[in-house]
């Protein structure tokens, strides 16, 4: 076993967030010299063709020296989106009836970017 697989072992505290398709893991974990740390692990089901399925996970390292300023950052940017869109959730994917604003500056800069051009292959 990978030493790296051996520091995974050593869960302290668990907390588990179901997100629609995403988990999310927090846990608190032991390193050798037994202080703590966190991991975030953010865990994504895709649905295959076939049926099947398959996780990407992906997770992100939080020592104590970071957490002062990991909370202040994310405090500050979930409170300047509530501020600026409120808790409603606002999306296609979220909400069946949503519709969307045509007609939107950021509307039009994605059909500009996003056109074609017929070529025939008689003009190559």
């Amino acid at each position: 076993m990978r030493e790296n697989d051996m520091l995974e072992k050593e869960e302290i505290f668990s907390k588990v967030l179901r997100a629609g398709r995403r988990t999310y893991f927090f846990d608190v974990r032991a390193t050798k010299a037994d202080d703590y740390y966190i991991t975030i692990t953010e865990s994504k089901k895709f649905t295959e063709e076939d049926g099947s399925f398959h996780f990407k996970k992906h997770k992100i390292y939080l020592y104590k020296e970071d957490f002062n300023a990991f909370a202040e950052i994310l405090g500050e940017m979930t409170s300047y989106v509530l501020n600026h869109k409120g808790e409603e959730v606002i999306s296609e994917r979220h909400q069946k009836d949503f519709k969307k604003e045509y007609g939107s500056d950021k509307e039009e800069q994605v059909s500009h970017r996003s056109s074609f051009t017929d070529i025939d292959f008689d003009d190559i």
